[in-house]
């Protein structure tokens, strides 16, 4: 099921940021009292009752002729075109302004449904000014304070009333999203596994403007593959832009079993490429990551062997993925993906025996005896799986507050070394003895 899409949209320093937070539950916007501080949209996950959807914060629009506000603009019109539902928040404190009016003209043209989320009403001036903001002439209004968590069921419960409850997919095929910033290939990839002109192939970055799924049958299995893409144009106002791909790639890896991470052998990596991985990891999901334009590579061996170390230094928060190269113009090493897929797929799904994982961690914690603190050490005493996609352990430990980071990477090397996981994350829970499992 496709997550809802919903935008944050107001001019500067209206409080989107601090609502922004609130909603997704996590400090991640800049909050500052300078006007405009919020230049590029942030992206999170929220999740309310049995509803979840993503939530897009944009910087402020402004009348004004700052450095920043035509890429603004344009950035807070790419988020309204992608909304489901816009939020639009203003401000009780300062009550309505022209600029207001100017972000109420933008939004009537874009025909979505507009909540108006009217801000601060904790403030002593809002009761003056509340009313004004009806004159904008919108069905729906909320009175909210961001920073007293006042209003924010309200504002919830008026987002979500239209929404599907979150349902697990009946259908069983094997989905796999085809991720990664623009113009690295990831339609003419898609075309290649079909073999088939289905999707629209051009070297203008950015021609595929929504995630497009299409099913079909390998090995007598069923599967669905999901392209997406971002959107990019030359010139500095589309700089910040690029960064839309990310909203395209999360609401794919969303639906998906396997992602996978396309790179560009042309240009090698780019931050951006960390990004996109890190959204995928996560949600908990496999990953293969797959080189295309192979053959524009001379000295293929050299250049290969050159690629890993680059990968695995860059990549180093998903030392697990299986690397795959290969040339969707050419079909050449295309042979390769498929059995990769369904390798990392069936990985994802595994389940390991309560006595053979016991015995495992057994070894590992007899091998490297955890380091003492303040006279305790940490004591395991028993191991189960409990989950799949991704394959999910809880151990029973005397006090998980013993428990270091690079112990629990020890751990974990230490399964991936019994058991063959490649290709996917794996998640270990630490509990204290007689503690409730999940």
């Amino acid at each position: 099921m496709k997550k809802p899409v919903v935008a944050l949209v107001g001019r500067p320093n209206v409080g989107k940021s601090t609502l922004f937070n609130r909603l997704v539950g996590l400090k991640m916007a800049i909050i500052e009292d300078t006007p405009g501080i919020t230049r590029d949209r942030l992206y999170g996950n929220v999740k309310f009752k049995n509803y979840s959807f993503h939530l897009i914060d944009t910087g402020g629009i402004d009348l004004s002729n700052e450095k920043f506000n035509d890429e603004i603009k344009i950035q807070a019109e790419i988020a309204i075109n992608e909304a489901d539902i816009i939020v639009f928040v203003v401000d009780a404190k300062e009550g309505l302004t022209s600029n207001d009016l100017v972000v109420k003209d933008m939004l009537l043209k874009s025909g979505k449904k507009v909540i108006v989320a009217i801000n601060k009403i904790d403030s002593k001036l809002a009761k003056d000014n509340i009313y004004d903001f009806y004159e904008l002439g919108f069905e729906n209004y909320i009175n909210i304070s961001s920073e007293q968590n006042e209003g924010i069921y309200d504002l919830l419960k008026e987002i979500t009333k239209d929404f599907k409850e979150i349902v697990d997919e009946d259908d069983d095929s094997i989905k796999f999203s085809v991720i990664g910033r623009p113009n690295v290939g990831k339609s003419s990839l898609v075309n290649a596994l079909l073999n088939e002109e289905r999707v629209i192939v051009s070297n203008v970055a950015g021609t595929t403007r929504d995630a497009i799924d299409t099913p079909f049958i390998y090995h007598n299995e069923k599967f669905i593959v999901i392209d997406t893409a971002g959107m990019r144009k030359k010139g500095k106002i589309y700089e910040a832009v690029e960064k839309y791909s990310l909203l395209r790639s999360m609401k794919a890896i969303d639906r998906s079993d396997v992602c996978l991470l396309v790179l560009d052998a042309e240009t090698g990596i780019i931050e951006h490429d960390k990004h996109i991985a890190g959204y995928a990891i996560e949600a908990g999901k496999p990953i293969i990551i797959v080189v295309n334009k192979w053959d524009t590579v001379e000295d293929k061996d050299e250049s290969m062997k050159k690629f890993i170390k680059d990968i695995r230094n860059n990549f180093q928060f998903v030392t697990y993925a299986p690397v795959v190269f290969l040339s969707a113009k050419t079909h050449k090493r295309m042979h390769t993906l498929m059995p990769e897929i369904i390798k990392v797929y069936n990985n994802s799904t595994k389940m390991i025996a309560t006595n053979l994982i016991n015995d495992c961690i057994k070894d590992a914690y007899n091998l490297n005896l955890p380091p003492s603190y303040k006279g305790k050490r940490l004591k395991i005493y028993f191991c189960n799986q409990v989950a799949i996609k991704p394959p999910t352990f809880n151990i029973q430990v005397n006090s998980k507050g013993l428990i270091h980071f690079s112990y629990e990477r020890y751990l974990e090397n230490k399964i991936r070394e019994s058991f063959d996981f490649e290709g996917t994350p794996i998640v270990l829970h630490f509990k204290n003895k007689g503690e409730q499992e999940n």
